[in-house]
């Protein structure tokens, strides 16, 4: 199980970023009853609602606070449930992790009747420094297969910005704090690093390393310093029954 390995850190590198939650708890309209698919430690599912995590690895499961949703050892393209179970199906960040996303998706909405993800434009990404200067972005092509089927289905997309003190580590959280990538610990929460592998992600420090030392990443980033906020890639994708309007 991938995340057996790679998900040590989760609970303190991947915390919910509150204009993402919100989002997200606004996407999931009206439903009551939510299962959170890949769920990891917990983060995003809406308090004081009838939730139910699905997560396949045992040390994200020991990783959810106490008091967090009850959980089940499932993978999504085969989930537990009898149909329409719930008001709403979640899934953050993870579908590029699946062996079969259709299936996966299928299943979602097999047990609610609303599947809200979120996922990453990759050709968005690609443009990043993280991916433009330092490594091949084609370690991504699994979240863009992801987003491309979203949209295939008729999903509706929403861009999620990242504030440049996002909470929540996600790949390019630190775009405006980049020595932050230098920690050992930020790294093991990112599985973009897994995915390009122990030799690349070396190469990756020790340039950004000698950049940051030199000004030479500032140079090339200097208007990245005056943002709020950034258009990374990441998506919130609607399928299904539609957002109520408020």
């Amino acid at each position: 199980m991938r995340y057996d390995t790679i998900g040590r850190t989760y609970r303190s590198t991947r915390r919910p970023e509150p204009r993402w939650e919100s989002a997200i708890w606004s996407a999931l309209g009206d439903a009551r009853r939510i299962v959170n698919v890949g769920a990891g430690t917990g983060s995003y599912e809406p308090p004081d609602h009838d939730v139910v995590a699905v997560e396949p690895s045992a040390v994200m499961v020991r990783q959810r606070p106490p008091g967090a949703a009850p959980c089940v050892r499932a993978i999504a393209e085969s989930l537990p449930f009898h149909e329409g179970s719930f008001d709403a199906a979640l899934a953050i960040l993870t579908a590029h992790h699946w062996a079969d996303v259709p299936t996966g998706v299928r299943e979602m909405l097999r047990v609610a009747p609303r599947a809200v993800l979120v996922c990453c434009d990759v050709e968005v990404m690609a443009k990043v420094w993280l991916c433009r200067d330092y490594v091949d972005a084609s370690a991504l092509a699994a979240e863009q297969h992801v987003l491309d089927h979203l949209v295939a289905l008729g999903g509706e997309v929403t861009t999620l910005p990242v504030p440049h003190d996002c909470r929540d580590g996600v790949m390019a959280a630190f775009w405006r704090r980049p020595e932050a990538y230098l920690d050992e610990d930020v790294r093991a929460g990112i599985s973009w690093f897994d995915s390009i592998g122990e030799a690349a992600t070396d190469t990756f420090v020790e340039r950004l390393a000698a950049d940051l030392g030199s000004g030479a990443w500032r140079r090339r980033n200097a208007d990245l310093l005056e943002l709020d906020e950034l258009d990374a890639g990441y998506r919130l994708v609607v399928v299904g029954d539609r957002v109520p309007t408020p």
